[in-house]
């Protein structure tokens, strides 16, 4: 099967059988797990004894085989299998008179490439992007243009083209001032970096959710560490709070009310919340939605609550216009600080309460400040102590039949509990993510995650990222490193998206700034790039999240393979659903239709 490989196990060893056992590379502090018992040979046939068995070929493997006889180690054997591999393990007796054991790994037919079909699609959609810049250049050609503009609508294609090219807003040039000009343009035009942000972390997701050809470094990791697919939530909900201050602060400008602006936040919280209930949560192809095995949390469900939280915080404590004040002060980080200090103390009481509850909260049957996955990892000592304090809260308050019974941790570490990676605990560090000032936030931006992006859409308007102090910017990266004692398994607070950790909030709003940096720089400032593909699913990502979702197992995203066990067929299948996802976005952009709540 896919991801796996063929060994058969040669017994040469005429007074004992072999007890074969595995550790996967990825398993940290995990029992062996036997994989079967190969008889002793018959001498009298001269025949060995076998045992087939499939292995894993996703990580490196640690083979022990252990003699019947007195359970004595005879060897063990570490090696990287390959897919579609097919081996031989010959066990036999080198000298009868010092009885050493010998143990060849003979390799009877190679494995295949399998990363071979990402190599073809990134090539496939290289030359996708070299036609439509090669397009992109001819229509700066005059009878290139000319020829087009009889085609279609001369207006409408002139503004297509200055949208695509990123032009400026003519209707700016009369201002002198370049200040005055990117404030007024700020405050009339979306940032197309924002989106573009937005729409590349929702591809993302939308491709692994898909299943991301079904590939390892696709899906979620087990437990500790990082995988594509750990990235995106987190770009996800810094993007939210880089735009909570933006439109709250553009609503109050422009003159509604703090009870109205309210009321919105309140409406809005409550839809995306319903939604990821009712709509993305239930398989309506596996029957009607029924209580008793719905799953509460969800992605929708913790960005509508983090959303409540922060936008509320941000809105009690800012005035209309105080975007454009600053306080004096002798240390410059200070004046991030101290107009914000309510919500300051907020977040820090929030993130108290996290380390409280994580490290100093009993429970039943596990260690004090578990963080392991359980199963049979840390030797098999917890195996139903999964996520430690995460887990028992959400088992406790919203049931088990109520979370998610499928986490990532249940393949590597074969845990049995279920857990819910959208649990209860790890909102308060995506709300602390959610959340965060400008330059001196950075400084303590070591505390969780909603509060990360809070003030990134003020940095943008005010145009001081030249003054960006990025000390304190790898500032945070030292606080991970120190969090995590560059390790990713033997830190204080490992890296881990289960767990929505510390040190996963700090490093992942890390590259959260850094792309942002980048892609506002590119989109924005030099308008060296349109954001086209990303910003056209970023226009709309409410409608392709909960469409991706609703639509998963209907054609075209999704149809019937005929090699199931083939990486390229499921990596077509997955690249072509969320391309068609991104087509769709494309045209409801053109047509003006966007879904907003």
């Amino acid at each position: 099967r896919m991801d796996q490989a063929l060994l058969l196990v040669r017994n040469e060893l005429p007074d004992q059988g072999l007890r074969l056992a595995a550790l996967s590379g990825a398993c940290h502090q995990c029992l062996y797990q036997f994989l079967a018992f190969v008889p002793p040979s018959n001498e009298s046939l001269r025949q060995p004894g076998t045992a087939t068995v499939m292995i894993d070929t996703q990580h490196p493997l640690t083979l022990l085989l252990n003699g019947s006889v007195g359970d004595r180690e005879l060897c063990k054997i570490q090696y990287h299998f390959g897919e579609f591999g097919n081996y031989s393990l010959v066990v036999k007796t080198l000298s009868t008179s010092t009885k050493t054991v010998s143990c060849d790994l003979v390799i009877n037919e190679g494995p295949i490439n399998s990363y071979l079909p990402i190599l073809f699609a990134f090539l496939v959609y290289m030359g996708i992007l070299a036609m439509l810049i090669i397009g992109r250049l001819s229509m700066k050609i005059d009878s290139v243009r000319n020829w087009v503009c009889k085609k279609l609508n001369p207006r409408e294609t002139d503004r297509l083209i200055n949208s695509e090219l990123g032009s400026p807003n003519t209707a700016d040039s009369s201002s002198s001032d370049p200040a005055l000009r990117s404030w007024s343009t700020a405050s009339r035009q979306r940032l197309r970096s924002l989106d573009t942000f937005r729409g590349l972390a929702l591809i993302i997701m939308v491709f692994v959710n898909y299943g991301g050809g079904k590939y390892w470094f696709f899906k979620h990791e087990s437990w500790n560490g990082l995988t594509v697919a750990d990235l995106v939530f987190p770009w996800f909900v810094f993007i939210m709070g880089t735009s909570i201050s933006l439109s709250l602060s553009s609503m109050l400008r422009w003159g509604s009310s703090k009870q109205k602006v309210l009321g919105k936040i309140l409406w809005r919280s409550f839809l995306l919340i319903l939604l990821g209930i009712i709509v993305v949560n239930p398989n309506y192809c596996l029957g009607p939605l029924s209580w008793d095995n719905l799953r509460i949390p969800g992605v929708l469900q913790r960005l509508g609550f983090t959303y409540l939280v922060v936008a509320a915080l941000e809105l009690l404590f800012t005035r209309a216009g105080a975007e454009s004040e600053t306080l004096e002060t002798a240390c410059p980080a200070l004046q991030d600080i101290l107009p914000y200090w309510p919500q300051w103390i907020f977040m820090l009481i929030l993130e108290v309460i996290w380390l409280c509850l994580t490290f100093l909260l009993p429970v039943p049957g596990c260690p004090r400040g578990y963080l392991g996955p359980g199963g049979i990892g840390d030797f098999g000592n917890y195996p139903n102590c999964t996520g430690g304090a995460a887990g028992y809260i959400d088992r406790l308050l919203l049931g088990e039949k109520h979370i998610y019974q499928h986490p990532s941790s249940n393949v590597i570490y074969q845990t049995t509990m279920p857990y819910d990676p959208e649990g209860i605990l790890g909102t308060i560090n995506t709300v602390l993510m959610e959340k965060h000032s400008w330059d001196c936030r950075y400084l303590f931006s070591f505390w969780p995650c909603a509060v990360m992006g809070r003030f990134e859409g003020i940095l943008e308007w005010l145009h001081i990222y030249k003054n960006i102090n990025f000390s304190k910017f790898l500032f945070q990266g030292i606080i991970s490193a120190i969090l995590t004692k560059c390790s990713k398994e033997e830190g204080f607070i490992p890296i881990n998206k289960n767990l929505w950790s510390l040190s996963y909030v700090t490093t992942m709003s890390c590259f959260a700034f850094i792309l942002l940096l980048v892609i506002y720089y590119l989109v924005d400032v030099k308008k060296l790039w349109s954001g086209a593909p990303f910003f056209y699913p970023g226009m709309n990502s409410i409608l392709v999240y909960i469409g991706h979702e609703v639509f998963e197992n209907y054609f075209p995203f999704k149809w019937k393979m005929q090699d199931s066990q083939s990486h390229a067929d499921h990596l077509t299948q997955n690249l072509t659903a969320t391309t068609l996802w991104v087509v769709i976005s494309y045209l409801l952009y053109r047509r003006k239709i966007f879904w907003k709540i």
